[in-house]
């Protein structure tokens, strides 16, 4: 950092096995890229190419040797995944990923129905040679899943060979872990804490509120998803205590007693 400041929490470094940011490229130019990397590479862990966006993308394996030299992990979105194994081409997935050097995988069932059994034979499969992230939870609104079956989804995925699971919750932050309105589930997520290793959980967190309400539970190095490009900065302030929303979350308590409103 810039200077010195008292009462700062300790922030992990890359590569990180806690504090993981996720950043969404959902079509960044190689301008966009390259801008975003000159800003915040030293707190970029992984970018996702959200949803099936690395089909029409141009530049594509210009922008992935980018993040590479970058020391940034890039891997497709979940639904490109899906949309392969619908269509009865999961080995041809594997040779997509083998042909573009993909060193990280996302398996996921957000947007079709997998069987678990078989979700987890492809997360140890792709496990040999790749670090497997498995996303849990349905990408359509009103569909619930109850917190024993997210329970027993995380941990058997994480048996099967998967470094993180993340929970489920788009690009907009309205499903899964989250209420339509963006509220957090907050019984959900207290009992999944309860039976799963947090660490081991990349909790997608798109928005500002959302970001701000797992950093006051879990601390300045929760595992964040889902994250925008302009957004990577701003959410450090966050978890620093840089920014209102935090501004005594990390303070000793004789100043929040002698300063907060």
């Amino acid at each position: 950092m810039n200077y010195d400041l008292d009462h700062i929490p300790e922030r992990t470094v890359k590569p990180r096995k806690s504090g993981i940011n996720m950043i969404m490229d959902k079509g960044l130019s190689m301008a966009e890229t390259e801008n975003m990397v000159a800003r915040s590479e030293h707190l970029i862990d992984y970018v996702k190419f959200g949803f099936g966006t690395s089909y029409a993308t141009i530049n594509l394996e210009e922008k992935l040797a980018f993040y590479k030299e970058n020391n940034i992990r890039t891997y497709f979105g979940g639904t490109l995944f899906e949309a392969f194994f619908v269509r009865g081409q999961y080995e041809d997935y594997k040779r997509l990923l083998d042909k573009f050097d993909m060193p990280v995988v996302e398996v996921s069932d957000g947007s079709c129905e997998i069987p678990e059994d078989k979700k987890c034979e492809m997360i140890a499969d792709m496990a040999k040679d790749r670090i497997v992230l498995s996303e849990v939870g349905s990408k359509e609104e009103g569909i619930f899943i109850s917190p024993a079956t997210w329970i027993n989804m995380m941990n058997n995925e994480l048996s099967a060979g998967s470094e993180l699971v993340i929970a489920e919750a788009r690009e907009s932050g309205n499903v899964g872990i989250y209420r339509p309105n963006g509220s957090a589930h907050t019984l959900l997520i207290n009992k999944i804490l309860s039976n799963v290793p947090g660490e081991r959980i990349l909790w997608e967190a798109p928005i500002k509120s959302q970001q701000v309400w797992f950093i006051k539970l879990l601390g300045a190095n929760v595992n964040l998803g889902n994250i925008g490009p302009h957004d990577v900065i701003p959410l450090e302030t966050l978890r620093l205590g840089l920014r209102g929303d935090t501004f005594f979350e990390f303070l000793p308590e004789d100043i929040v007693n002698e300063f907060k409103p």
